[in-house]
């Protein structure tokens, strides 16, 4: 829907619509885009016209959006130190490594294996009385954290593909690497990302001691079994109590996943100060994968889609943490339907640095026409790019059932546990 916000309100990720004042006024040839640099932002707040319409169906809306000191300003004290600067943009820090979406994706598959493997066997000690050893998950965080070094979307997008049978287990994977790539978007050092990883992998260890017939059931859960499911967070946190390896940060997390910033959130509905920092990206984390995952009782949101929906439920989430979990994903994040302006559908193959609304796409459907096409592979970013995203495509997933087969290799998806 278009919005008419001040001009001194518009941040990073909103799609302006129009501005309201003469042409001469400002500096850009567009009439309307997504502002996706601090440049175009600066030049925006710098101009004299004061008021702007913007349009919260293909961008961020005002609440959402990243102020760009909050969030490291609001992170806890010791992951702070030397960072309270603004939040990045998308460009990550250089590592050591990094590969494309492509090469990186095989990698994480059998990461992803592996992971699995190790909840459940975390999960199984815990059904047998016996204790969470949580560090033992350290070599498998680090993996992940690699990876996500790596290539920030290979493991994150893969990790979305699973299945009900598997769905407590590869939770706690995507958990864990939505963690650390949100993690890096903030700068927090590699420490405090792994930190944050084992949090996110561990979160939902209290389910592993829920009555399984509770907990895989395939319809609506009743009132009582509802109040059963709600426990998870304290049988966790008892349970890392009991074990070894477990930090206060995994503590707070495991406890505080479920809570939201306005005070409706469960176990404790607690908000403000209390809430903290790292339990609300742990709250953004666990919905996100929870609302893009297929569910027998529900199909899985495409995850743009998903972006959306988030960003419009006011007082859930950390506005300035939910802007740089934009930022981490991207606004179209891989496996995502866009309609292009040449009435072509097509799938987000992998994202661009720095470019937060020009993926590499692979066109698959003319929209025009209603009928499938030669795949063509685009990266949006590239000068003299002769077409650009107008749109999300809603309920693209559920159109299209072998839509993941255009962004991920047949044999590498018969890999994914599911």
């Amino acid at each position: 829907m278009l919005k008419k916000i001040a001009v001194r309100q518009l941040r990073i990720g909103m799609h302006l619509h129009k501005l309201e004042g003469a042409w001469t006024d400002h500096p850009f040839w567009r009439a309307r885009f997504v502002i996706d640099s601090t440049a175009d932002l600066r030049q925006l707040h710098e101009c004299p016209i004061s008021e702007c319409w913007i349009d919260t169906r293909l961008g961020l809306d005002v609440a959402d959006a990243v102020e760009p000191d909050s969030a490291a300003a609001a992170l806890p004290a010791r992951w702070a130190a030397g960072q309270r600067h603004a939040l990045p943009s998308r460009d990550p820090t250089p590592a050591a490594e990094t590969l494309s979406a492509g090469d990186e994706v095989q990698r994480a598959a059998a990461i992803c294996r592996r992971g699995r493997e190790a909840v459940v066997a975390m999960f199984h000690e815990a059904r047998m009385g016996r204790t969470v050893d949580a560090e033992s998950c350290l070599p498998l965080v680090e993996e992940i954290s690699r990876s996500v070094s790596r290539n920030p979307d290979a493991l994150v997008s893969l990790a979305r593909l699973k299945t009900q049978d598997n769905y407590s287990y590869m939770h706690s994977v995507a958990v864990c690497a939505l963690m650390v790539a949100l993690g890096r978007t903030l700068g927090l050092d590699e420490a405090a990302c792994r930190a944050a990883g084992l949090a996110g992998l561990m979160h939902d260890v209290g389910k592993a001691v829920m009555p399984l017939e509770v907990l895989n059931k395939p319809g609506k859960l009743t009132d009582q079994e509802f109040e059963v499911i709600r426990s998870h967070p304290e049988r966790g946190h008892a349970l890392l109590l009991e074990g070894r390896g477990a930090t206060p940060e995994m503590l707070d997390v495991v406890l505080h996943h479920h809570e939201r910033v306005d005070g409706t959130g469960y176990p404790g509905r607690i908000s403000g100060e209390a809430f903290t920092p790292l339990a609300r990206m742990g709250a953004i984390c666990d919905v996100y994968d929870a609302i893009t995952s297929n569910r027998p009782y529900k199909a899985g949101w495409d995850p743009a889609q998903s972006i959306a929906r988030m960003a419009g439920w006011k007082g859930h989430f950390d506005p300035a943490l939910f802007g740089a979990f934009v930022q981490s994903l991207g606004i179209y994040p891989t496996g995502s339907v866009v309609r292009l302006e040449s009435g072509r559908l097509a799938v987000v193959i992998e994202q661009n640095p720095g470019h937060l609304v020009a993926p590499v796409v692979k066109v698959f459907y003319s929209a025009r026409n209603e009928m499938p096409i030669a795949p063509l592979r685009l990266d949006l970013s590239r000068p003299g790019s002769s077409d650009r995203i107008v749109g999300r495509e809603a309920g693209g997933a559920a159109k299209f059932p072998h839509l993941n087969e255009l962004w991920v290799d047949a044999g590498i998806l018969a890999q994914i546990p599911s």
